[in-house]
């Protein structure tokens, strides 16, 4: 894995998740991995990505935030994961933004 650490959030509720990990992307230089997932039965989970040390303070700003809006089922930071955790994580790149038309 190119990054040195992953962090996941999972709340109950998608609404809590986007704040949090709109708190977790501005606390810290850290990428989303992947989309936003819904699990089920109201789960949903976010990936984050980075250094050890910016992955655990966004994971901390977002938990906090995801918090204060509803629950939060886990946050977990795990620094330098084995390469098989790729498979288990969803990384896709983000879509190119789309060039302005000339009218």
């Amino acid at each position: 894995m190119g990054k040195q650490a992953v962090g996941l959030l999972e709340t109950r509720g998608l609404c809590c998740l986007v704040s949090g990990v709109d708190a977790a992307l501005k606390a810290a230089s850290v990428e989303l991995t992947g989309p936003m997932r819904s699990i089920g039965s109201g789960l949903c989970n976010a990936v984050v990505t980075g250094d050890v040390a910016a992955v655990k303070a966004a994971i901390d700003a977002g938990a906090d935030t995801a918090a204060s809006l509803g629950e939060v089922v886990t946050a977990h930071v795990i620094a330098r994961p084995d390469e098989a955790v790729d498979k288990v994580i969803v990384s896709k790149k983000p879509a190119p933004k789309a060039s302005p038309k000339a009218k």
